[in-house]
């Protein structure tokens, strides 16, 4: 998985390049005197041109974002393709003799300005390395020959890891002879979390993929990934596991999470940024004012509600909500006709505009449009306690909205299977998002709040 700043440079390299192309044909066009009524088509013609031999080759495919020789390499061989298609475009759709100095002038431009791009690049690269924590913190799990060469692998100056070591030398069995996770495991995997490592790697042989299943379990009870390196040479057990390569490296993990891809996650934040930014421009910049002096004239005390909720990895946030409730009532899950509740408040409520600021927090980059909903801390500590897997939904961004609630499952939970069930659809969306998926959230969303929800109050 690479971080997003990481990907960012790498976009912008991908940008610039076309930018490139561009700035190289009018240099070239200025120096040479080329001048030709096709000139506009032959420039959209160049452009068109380097994208194809770009993508041919594979110049901007995620594969070979994390390595610096492959980008030179494919950036060579998509130059070399590209001179090769544009010279007899030139040279057939016109016959201006100076035709062959502008081409001459319009390579070498590119081939130099290209080689400064990726100049650029590996030192954008290196300073962010260097004063910004954009690597991911990894460690391994047990010590055999595969889990060394893995070790090796993140050690490496090349790539985006962060390598903080063994958590355990030991490769013999990480279970008792009750079948349970051994504790000095336990102790380990708890002490990396509190360390700041979110994926763990561990490598077992084929007989050894019962131990995966429950150490997985154990590593999710604290919010982190653990991920298997085996020999899939002789393994028979990667058919209900996904498998990714990093490097030389086949990895196998429980889940499928489409938004561990940077890609997706590019696409998410994008769609965040806009989407948040229409409502807080379009409605919240008239409607927070009138709300506002609404809530003040009703109640006394603050227009917006704020307080402490689980986030992604489990870091807290501010959320916050237009106050619905009578100041210095202490926490407590509304209930029907509570009388704690103002009669703006119910209102807001019942057509959830009381959830409208939290597009600041979206736009902050605290939640997402579409995720599972915050809860506070101490709901997160009790639930995590009680419900399996109740800590995955916190590998999303929290959302505003969410597959759960579109399904029906909001409002007060007393029970906890009621929990249970929306944990169960929180993490289908996050093993099957989509941008289609949101888009299908969010307006089934709009057509929920404008019939009401009897569970809403």
């Amino acid at each position: 998985m690479k971080t997003r700043y990481l990907y960012i440079v790498y976009f912008i390299m991908s940008v610039t390049d076309i930018m490139v192309i561009n700035l190289s044909y009018i240099i070239a066009n200025d120096f040479q005197g080329y001048r030709s009524g096709g000139s506009v088509s032959q420039l959209i013609v160049a452009n068109y041109l380097w994208l194809l031999s770009a993508v041919y080759f594979g110049l901007y495919s995620r594969k070979f974002i994390h390595s610096l020789t492959h980008i030179y390499k494919l950036t060579f061989k998509s130059f070399i393709l590209f001179t090769f298609l544009f010279f007899p475009y030139i040279a057939l759709s016109n016959g201006n003799p100076s035709s062959t100095g502008f081409l001459v002038q319009f390579y070498l431009v590119i081939m130099v300005l290209m080689l400064v791009n990726r100049f650029l690049y590996t030192i954008s690269e290196k300073l962010l390395k260097k004063y910004f924590k954009i690597t991911q913190s990894v460690a391994i799990l047990g010590s055999n020959d595969m889990s060394m060469r893995l070790a090796g692998y993140f050690q490496e100056s090349d790539n985006h890891f962060t390598f903080e070591g063994f958590l355990s030398k030991d490769d013999t069995s990480y279970l008792d002879s009750s079948g349970c996770v051994l504790p000095s495991i336990v102790n380990q995997i708890e002490s990396a979390a509190h360390s700041g490592i979110k994926d763990i790697y561990v490598s077992l042989g084929a007989d050894r993929h019962t131990e995966y299943v429950l150490l997985q379990k154990e590593a999710e009870k604290h919010c982190m990934r653990l991920k298997l390196v085996p020999d899939i040479a002789n393994s028979s057990i990667v058919n209900h596991l996904k498998i990714s390569y990093m490097g030389g490296f086949a990895v196998l993990s429980h889940r499928n999470e489409p938004l561990e891809e940077i890609e997706n996650r590019f696409k998410k934040r994008c769609f965040d940024i806009v989407f948040s930014s229409l409502v807080i421009v379009f409605i919240l910049s008239w409607l927070y004012p009138i709300i506002g002096l609404i809530i003040k004239l009703q109640s006394p005390g603050p227009v917006l509600f704020k307080q402490l909720r689980s986030g992604k990895n489990n870091k807290s946030f501010v959320c916050y909500k237009f106050r619905s409730m009578k100041v210095n009532e202490g926490f407590r899950q509304a209930t029907k006709d509570d009388d704690r509740i103002t009669k703006i408040g119910k209102f807001l409520r019942k057509t959830s505009l009381d959830e409208l600021p939290q597009f600041f927090n979206v736009l902050k980059g605290d939640m997402s449009t579409i995720g599972p909903r915050p809860h506070v801390l101490t709901m997160t500590k009790e639930y995590s306690q009680i419900i399996n897997q109740y800590m995955v939904r916190h590998f999303l961004k929290s959302g505003i909205t969410g597959w759960a609630q579109v399904n029906g499952f909001r409002g007060e939970t007393k029970d906890p299977e009621l929990m249970r069930k929306r944990v169960e659809y929180d993490i289908w969306y996050l093993e099957n998002w989509s941008m289609w998926l949101d888009i299908k959230i969010i307006f089934k969303t709009i057509i929920q709040v404008a019939k009401g929800d009897e569970n809403v109050y």
